[in-house]
């Protein structure tokens, strides 16, 4: 099992959610995050005085998936997420351990 971690821009979550509810991916965990990457920020000015934003805003997607899926999800993140432009994201693919369901009992595979 794989958990995937990926980091993409707060506008395209819905577009991203849908697209795996499609390939039957139901299951995610969503957080507001702030980062920067290449992009190192921007600059923006407000009522006429200029200040600079070095954290930009994004949502990281956690999903635990087996491995014959990860390669699958990827895909679909990627080319759903994608507009072409700096700070589109990452995905991150971790070895996952083990995994337990709490209101079953149901361990690793069949937890997921």
């Amino acid at each position: 099992m794989k958990i995937i971690t990926a980091i993409i821009k707060p506008f395209k979550l819905d577009e991203v959610r849908t697209a795996l509810s499609e390939i039957a991916i139901h299951g995610m965990t969503v957080t507001e995050v702030k980062g920067f990457g290449q992009q190192k920020g921007h600059t923006e000015i407000y009522r006429g005085a200029e200040y600079a934003v070095d954290f930009l805003p994004k949502v990281r997607l956690e999903i635990a998936a087996a491995d014959s899926e990860v390669e699958h999800i990827i895909h679909t993140i990627v080319k759903t997420a994608h507009t072409g432009n700096m700070g589109d994201g990452k995905i991150f693919v971790t070895h996952l351990e083990h995994t337990v369901r709490i209101r079953t009992g149901e361990i690793d595979d069949n937890a997921v």
